[in-house]
């Protein structure tokens, strides 16, 4: 999802605004290499409810931080019109990183294979062998303190019964060392990790840590390390029954149903159109490789897979001769041998690389077409709903990384902006609502291309097809536009210098894309060195000129390339029906094969299942895992330096920290003027002042102006509630970042996209109407628990409100209606979008957020007076009257899918309830015990999870991916009992102090320190009361659990519901409990 759906989406929901107070929000990767990120669909384990594996395609973390909008770009105005915006070149090697004695590495059984300084990533790495079992290891040392760990096996499935993603789960579960039901969720509890999970691509499984703090780094590796190579699930049925699937069957009386937190997963990945296009498109491209099944699982495939094959697998690829591991950070680079050896030395040579290698798929001699149908619900004009994409394998083998960073570029040219030609021309032409297809993919063994079109009418499939085509071959005969390749160089050339991963830690980045070569076993260096490629491509195109580069490209791997699968997605609104009546249908077969002694074992094992899952650990158990102590934790908040200055007689914050010579510059805008009617405009004003021309430039000229002389420019909403005030923040927010000698180009940029871009291009902005309608029923099918959490918190406060009107099922509505719309009163729209400018634009009310060193401070000042003298000086109307809620009834908002997304909240300040810091740790140990265990292990959802937004009171419970809808709000409602009963010993209150400041103190990048500290100033959150928070936590107790049970009983007693889930079940809950929900269909 790009950055402006995603702000638009959810900013301000109760789940992005909540830890404000200590920290920013997570921010997402700018540009990096596909393969370091991507590699077509990964399955990984949910913790808390939020998906811990950024960049991914199709799974990614939900995140409230401002990413740039697809970097936009123009010619008034600027300083130079020279493409060098980028850092300089890496400095050489640092004599201080220490290394590994040959020696040491002897003595630990390891044998150095080569070494060499990354100047990329100012790092010295070093590849050893493990002379017993072939493990190979890569050992990064530098100066990053947020150390990273991962061990990866190839891990090639043979059908889709999902057996890699289940058995990715299930090693987590216990192990040798570490005995108890779930070491994975204790670290959650208890660690200080700035990463801790693990996901399953088609053909390896990874399992990623990563912390600053050196000794609960170390306890994570051993805790990792054990569980992949002695875990408990190979000899333990019931957990491959709990992570996998299982019947069950509460009473002999009763259907048997499937249970299984993998097979619940899989069933929402299967209810979401573009899922169920990717994989079609993944097996058709490679129908005689791995990459032909599904790794994740296909529900209708996974009760095939037996415990049997389940160990074998395990047996057979998890082998050190099997894995690759990596190291990286600050950390001793000979201990990290030391840990490894006390593994690795227990093991001998296997034969698992051989049989597991990747076989490569050859290519096809003509191209094929395939035609699917998808699950829609019933109503509206199921002939627009098709979606078309053509697909390519791009070569039978891996291609070197020249011609992977060609084709990298190629990529953004093509796709990478709205002025991108190939995304233009689709997203202009009339023919559908979105883009689908990734671009180029290049994450496994063998790249391949994707691009097409979704709500399209059944009528222009064709012309879809043959408009790609024709773009393709136009652009190989023509070449692109010269500023066009300029804007390109400079934004991937910033971003890979720049190297801003956000919460995502550096070293993973780092690993993911070593590992995308390394695991075929290829040079695991070479993914980590982008500069003399990349010079050699500047040179090339510079000499030869940028058509000698990419025609050539566009031909061989595209045009003339015959293995071309075109994937038509056909909408079948008895899909989801069907389905489920053909899974009843096979359960009571299974059923009617059963003597009533075998109904009666298994309403027995059943029963065994939920008890062991809801019986907690003993404390010998738990003690066995290891953490920090209260000592290991610092008494006071991570501090950002900031100066509160005046220019121009506007507010200016400033950040003095080490950037690498990059700006990073926020203005803010007050929104309480704006009138309640225009808010839900609001997202598409944000994107029509990108993605619209100026008087003198069209939107391509100044898209491209953005990307030459920027690192990208963004603007986006920015709501939340204040504690103890009755008024909202509300922001309009601009976010911007160049080299410092870009400064003066920056400013100009952002004062044009506020102030000249003209608002007169019809079909541009019924194209955005389009695109953000798509992009929102996208969201209800895949992220409907945010959905439900925006809507919930619309009833229950004001900010909530604003909110779910830029991002919610009543935004959803309003586009709607406002497609039809911008035909007949396309005047009144364009004006409501300049009457939004007028309210927002002014120096009264402004503020300006720098973050860089003090001399690029000191050298912007200029550049801030300039801009902040051509605002508007004139005071905005008065406040605007924002005073609605939505109705406090409990809603089922009915989508077609398997599986549903359940919510309750309640606000807690209106019980009067006093905020305190233990509440934040009380709340991080329900999630992560009692729904975890209750909602997620028992009840089978994907994820469970609680979430207070101390801003406004408003604590929420919430499900993903969850079989359940009544049973799900009937734990929730029995959370009081759960604190009230609640024994815990200093070891577990402990590591839920921990836990909690590991949250407090994510690590964080400077941009993102800066960030978060304007937010804090938004909010008036001071640094008392950030010392006052932290105290608190530290000192709760088990009486402050107990006395909350009091407090989240408001849930139960004065809460709203909401759910989003497929109509069987609402009717059937309907039927359960008197009309308990009000529907309302939503697609």
């Amino acid at each position: 999802m790009d950055g402006a759906a995603l702000h638009r989406s959810i900013s301000c929901s109760p789940l992005a605004c909540n830890r404000f107070l200590f920290s920013s929000p997570k921010l997402a990767p700018s540009f990096l290499p596909k393969s370091s990120v991507v590699a077509a669909r990964r399955h990984h384990r949910l913790s808390n409810g939020s998906l811990s594996c950024r960049g991914l395609r199709r799974f990614s973390r939900l995140s409230a931080a401002p990413q740039s909008s697809s970097l936009r770009f123009g010619s008034r105005h600027f300083s130079s019109l020279s493409t060098r915006a980028v850092a300089s070149p890496p400095t050489q090697p640092s004599p201080e990183i220490a290394g590994v004695q040959d020696e040491v590495a002897e003595k630990l059984g390891f044998e150095k294979v080569s070494e060499q300084f990354i100047g990329e990533c100012k790092s010295k790495a070093v590849l050893f062998k493990h002379k017993k079992t072939g493990a190979e290891v890569m050992s990064v040392s530098n100066e990053d303190e947020n150390k990273v760990f991962g061990i990866v096996f190839r891990t090639p499935p043979k059908d889709s019964t999902g057996i890699p993603h289940i058995l990715e789960h299930s090693v987590l579960c216990g192990s040798r060392k570490y005995p108890l039901k779930e070491p994975f969720v204790e670290l959650l509890k208890g660690s200080l990790h700035t990463f801790l999970n693990a996901f399953t691509y088609p053909d390896r499984t990874c399992y990623p840590v990563a912390s600053t703090n050196t000794k609960d780094f170390y306890n994570l590796v051993d805790v990792y390390l054990d569980a992949v190579f002695f875990p408990k699930c190979i000899e333990d049925f019931q957990t491959f029954q709990q992570e996998g699937w299982h019947y069950e069957l509460n009473n002999p009386s009763e259907d048997i149903t499937y249970k299984g937190v993998v097979f619940n997963e899989m069933k929402g990945v299967y209810s979401q159109p573009d899922n169920i296009l990717g994989r079609t498109a993944q097996q058709a491209l490679f129908p005689d490789n791995t990459y032909g099944v599904d790794s994740g699982g296909d529900p209708n495939v996974i009760p095939n897979l037996t415990f049997e094959e389940f160990k074998e697998f395990h047996r057979k690829y998890y082998h050190p001769s099997n894995a690759r591991i990596w190291f990286y950070g600050d950390d001793d680079p000979n201990e990290r041998l030391r840990i490894l050896s006390e593994y690795l030395n227990l093991f001998n040579e296997s034969t698992a690389p051989e049989e597991s290698k990747i076989a490569p798929q050859k290519l096809f001699s003509e191209p094929v077409r395939i035609v699917e149908k998808y699950p829609v619900g019933e109503g509206g004009d199921l002939k627009k709903r098709h979606m078309v994409c053509l697909n390519w394998l791009l070569s039978d083998k891996p291609l070197d990384l020249q011609t992977e960073l060609e084709l990298g570029f190629l990529d953004y040219l093509l796709l990478g902006t709205p002025a991108s030609p190939l995304r233009k021309a689709l997203l202009e032409s009339g023919l559908g609502d979105a883009i689908v297809g990734g671009g180029i993919e290049d994450g496994l063994l063998q790249p391949q291309f994707s691009i097409g079109l979704k709500g399209v009418s059944e009528d222009d499939i064709q012309k879809v097809e043959e408009l790609i085509m024709s773009t393709l071959e136009k652009l190989s005969a023509e070449g692109f536009d010269k500023y066009a390749v300029e804007a390109s160089i400079n934004t991937i050339e910033f971003s890979l210098r720049e190297n801003n991963t956000g919460s995502f830690p550096r070293g993973l980045s780092l690993m993911l894309r070593s590992i995308s070569k390394w695991i075929y076993d290829m040079d695991p260096f070479e993914p980590l060195k982008y500069e003399k490629p990349l010079m050699a491509l500047k040179a090339k195109i510079a000499e030869e000129g940028s058509k000698a580069v990419f025609s050539p490209l566009i031909e061989k791997f595209i045009l003339n390339n015959p293995h071309r699968v075109t994937i038509e997605m056909q909408p079948d609104p008895e899909k989801a029906s069907c389905d489920e009546a053909t899974e009843k249908e096979i359960l009571e077969k299974v059923k009617a094969s059963m003597t009533d002694e075998d109904l009666a074992e298994l309403a027995r094992a059943t029963e065994e299942l939920k008890l062991k899952q809801e019986t907690p650990d003993p404390p010998e158990a738990l003690r066995t895992v290891p953490s920090l102590s209260l000592h290991d934790i610092p008494k006071e908040p991570i501090q950002v330096p900031t100066e509160v200055g005046d220019i121009s007689g506007v507010k200016v914050l400033q950040h003095d920290l080490f950037t690498n010579d990059v700006l990073y510059s926020e203005v803010v805008f007050d929104m309480s003027s704006l009138k309640q009617e225009l808010l839900p405009l609001v997202p598409l004003f944000c994107q029509s002042l990108l993605e619209m021309g100026t008087k003198d430039l069209t939107f391509v000229q100044l898209n491209q102006l953005i990307g030459r002389k920027t690192g990208g420019i963004s603007v986006y909403p920015f709501t939340s509630s204040m504690r103890g005030k009755e008024n909202p923040c509300s922001q309009i927010i601009v976010r911007g970042k160049s080299m410092a000698g870009n400064a003066e180009d920056l400013f100009n940029l952002m004062n044009c996209v506020l102030q000249e871009v003209q608002f007169t291009d019809q079909q541009r902005f019924k194209q955005f109407v389009s695109q953000s309608k798509a992009r929102m029923e996208n969201r209800l099918r895949g992220s409907g628990h945010g959905i439900a959490a925006a809507r919930m918190d619309a009833k229950l406060n004001v900010a909530g409100w604003i909110s779910e009107q830029m991002g919610g099922i009543s935004y959803l509505e309003f586009l709607q209606a406002l497609e039809e719309k911008v035909d007949n009163n396309w005047n009144e729209i364009s004006s409501s979008l300049e009457e939004i400018r007028k309210s927002l634009l002014s120096r009264k009310g402004c503020l300006v957020n720098m973050t860089g060193d003090g001399k690029t401070l000191a050298n912007t000042e200029k550049f801030i007076s300039k801009f902040l003298d051509l605002l508007p000086s004139h005071s905005p109307v008065e406040t605007a009257i924002w005073n609605a809620l939505l109705p406090s009834n409990s809603e089922a908002i009915v989508i077609p899918t398997q599986v549903n997304y359940v919510g309750r909240a309640a606000n807690l300040y209106d019980t009067g309830y006093q905020l305190d810091g233990s509440a934040y740790v009380i709340s991080k140990h329900i999630s992560n015990t009692w729904l975890w265990d209750r909602v997620r292990v028992s009840g089978g959802a994907y994820g469970g999870f609680c979430d207070f937004d101390t801003h406004s009171g408003v604590f929420s419970f919430l499900s993903y991916r969850d079989p359940n809808l009544l049973k799900t709000l009937d734990v929730y409602n029995a959370t009081g009992d759960f604190l009230r009963e609640l024994e815990m010993d200093d070891d577990t209150l402990t590591k839920a102090i921990i836990g909690t400041i590991g949250d407090v103190d994510a690590y964080q990048l400077p941009d993102a320190k800066g960030y978060s500290s304007l937010l804090r100033y938004l909010l008036g959150i001071t640094e008392e009361e950030r010392q006052r928070r932290r105290e608190e936590i530290l000192s709760t107790s088990l009486k402050d659990f107990k006395e909350f049970a009091d407090v989240i009983d408001a849930v139960k007693g004065k809460g709203v519901s909401v759910a989003v889930a497929s109509p069987d079940d609402v009717e059937a809950a309907n039927k359960e409990r008197s009309n308990f929900f009000e529907v309302k269909k939503a697609l």
